[in-house]
């Protein structure tokens, strides 16, 4: 069927795991039962031996897609000369505190036809574990079961279906006002056809799902500009959390390419530690406080569980356990022939020095805008905190994970920095005991550090390494975590400097790589999402809000159909790399609510 643009995909998820649906009703990728299972759908990254589930009109036609309001209930439409005809999917979510217990996981799409008549096709091709697994299918008068040594799925179907290479197929043809519901389902062990009950009607499932994104999305407080696309970014990031410990996930899927044909490849569906200052500030900020409570007991939990020198791994699986390996899947030949595709996440292992000083203002902030942090979390943190002051000097790979060896990277050096001066905060703020003077010691040589080593004199620019000419968009975090004020001469050389070499059209690069350190990797990548959100901040703090508003609107009108951001954006503005991800919608929230609180505080000028 070939591949579609990365853009072209809508998510449904029930708080465990995602599917990518496309605008052709095909869902391409969807990890059963939880975000990190093995996929069961894949044709994501190999079109013939991924596995998809599509319902769609044989026949070409126009497509569209969209939400229904304040929810992540997804609505496919196909518009022909003989109809129009809706596929409404979604994952069901029951009560208010979804997810903590396991439920039978299930994906409903529900098919109608709204005006004249329309004939679809369905097509159920499952591949377990990666495509890994052989299966077996049974078709019964109520649908059919795929079986597999780890998993057994169900599909409920009112249509008689066939069987075909390990799938199942049907054609079906509604009239306007007909409505027929498939659920695919995970089952147990059980052989009779009684297993393909499913406990509730779909239109009951429907609603209750509708009504929980409903009510989640009234505890945002954010009534300011661009409000739908906020809440969009919230929607995004609930659907990437995992209800069980209230981990979430960076990104959905793994090894969606960087640069199509390229090896920048990566599995993001683990949760890393840097995202949580900037994933708590945006959650907070927006009110959802039992979210931001969740992940920082899932943080805590982390600090308890350290390496024997005190360090915390750089990444966790969504139920804590360590990622201690990254495999390639050489089976499959990645999204248009962008291989490796892979599994796990070989950076588990590296040093990055930055996640401290995320880790440190997620306390912080917590403990500002949440809830008091304890005394026993107080005490793992100061751990940490010793840890960070034995190190900060050592070189690390830093907060892009470079495989070209380890550098002294300002930022890194910048957010050992950040982590001292929290903890000091923290520790005059609620009064705890705390080793003050060799913090303040370390964090005041940190700061020396890098406006000796991390400035080039030459540039007029803080640049990537110490000693080095390269520019970092990185640089752009100096002003957000109060390092240096965004009006101080050498922070607005540094944005002049990064916007006339990292932007293009409110578009930034990480770094230009022929002139940065070696990141061990061959090819190009797309601009990066995130830090076209940090320029927006760093400009509107800097006072120059017609730019950033100019800006963010520029960025606003590279999301998808549906609002959504994969990591990276091509100059083109193709979504490229792991989609969607946290990171990307985390940094609009952050952008749009400065910007916006700025712009209220400006005054009108007299007429």
């Amino acid at each position: 069927m070939g591949y579609k643009p990365i853009g072209d995909y809508g998510v449904i998820g029930d708080l465990h795991t995602v599917a990518l649906v496309g605008k052709d009703g095909s869902i391409d990728w969807c990890c059963f039962p939880h975000f990190d299972s093995p996929s069961l759908f894949g044709a994501l990254l190999d079109d013939r031996r991924g596995g998809r589930f599509r319902i769609a009109p044989p026949d070409d036609g126009k497509r569209q897609q969209l939400y229904l309001p304040e929810t992540n209930v997804l609505l496919t439409r196909f518009l022909h000369h003989d109809g129009v005809g809706e596929v409404t999917d979604f994952m069901p979510i029951e009560g208010d505190e979804p997810g903590v217990h396991a439920t039978r996981h299930q994906i409903i799409r529900m098919v109608k036809v709204v005006r004249g008549k329309i004939r679809f096709r369905l097509e159920c091709h499952p591949a377990f574990n990666f495509g890994r697994d052989d299966h077996r299918v049974t078709t019964l008068q109520a649908g059919a079961i795929f079986r597999s040594a780890s998993l057994t799925i169900g599909l409920v179907s009112s249509v008689p279906l066939t069987t075909s290479q390990g799938g199942v197929e049907a054609e079906f043809v509604l009239e306007e006002g007909q409505q027929i519901t498939f659920v695919l389902v995970q089952l147990e062990s059980e052989t009779s056809e009684s297993v393909l009950d499913v406990p509730q009607t779909a239109d009951t499932a429907l609603r209750e799902t509708v009504a929980y994104w409903r009510k989640w999305l009234s505890q945002c407080r954010y009534t300011g500009r661009w409000r739908e696309m906020v809440q969009r970014s919230a929607l995004t990031l609930k659907l990437l959390t995992y209800a069980p410990t209230g981990a979430i996930v960076a990104a959905p899927t793994t090894s969606l390419p960087e640069s199509l044909g390229g090896e920048r490849n990566w599995d993001y569906r683990y949760t890393w530690i840097r995202d949580a200052a900037f994933t708590l500030y945006a959650l907070l900020r927006l009110g959802f406080s039992k979210e931001a409570g969740r992940f920082m007991q899932w943080l805590e939990a982390r600090c308890h569980d350290l390496n024997q020198d005190c360090s915390l791994q750089v990444l966790y699986g969504i139920d804590g356990r360590r990622i201690t390996q990254e495999d390639i899947l050489s089976h499959w030949e990645g999204y248009q022939r962008s291989s490796p595709v892979r599994v796990g996440n070989g950076a588990a292992s590296q040093r990055q020095l930055d996640m401290y000083g995320a880790l440190m203002d997620a306390a912080y902030l917590y403990n500002k805008h949440g809830s008091p942090i304890s005394y026993d979390s107080w005490m793992g943190l100061t751990r940490l905190l010793d840890y960070v002051c034995a190190n900060w000097d050592q070189p690390d790979e830093g907060i892009w994970e470079v495989r070209g060896g380890q550098r002294q990277f300002v930022y890194s050096k910048v957010m050992c920095w950040v982590a001292l001066d929290r903890g000091i905060r923290l520790a005059d703020k609620r009064g705890f005991p705390a080793d003050r003077a060799k913090w303040m010691d370390a964090r005041d040589r940190i700061y020396r550090d890098v406006m000796h080593y991390g400035w080039d004199h030459e540039r007029r620019s803080f640049v990537q390494e110490y000693h080095g000419h390269a520019l970092d968009a990185s640089a752009l975090i100096l002003p957000l975590v109060f390092f240096l004020s965004p009006t101080d001469p050498r922070m607005q050389s540094t944005i002049e400097q990064i916007t006339s070499s990292l932007v293009s059209d409110a578009l930034v690069f990480r770094y230009l790589p022929e002139e940065a350190a070696p990141d061990g990797l061959s090819g190009q990548e797309g601009t990066f999402t995130l830090c076209s959100f940090w320029l927006v901040e760093a400009l509107t703090r800097a006072g120059r809000l017609e730019e950033a508003r100019l800006t963010f609107e520029k960025i606003l009108s590279y999301a998808n159909h549906l609002g959504l951001y994969a990591e990276e954006l091509s100059l083109t503005g193709e979504q490229l790399g792991n989609f969607p991800q946290a990171f990307a919608h985390i940094g609009l929230i952050s952008a749009a609510y400065n910007l916006d609180r700025a712009l209220g505080s400006q005054r009108i000028p007299a007429a």
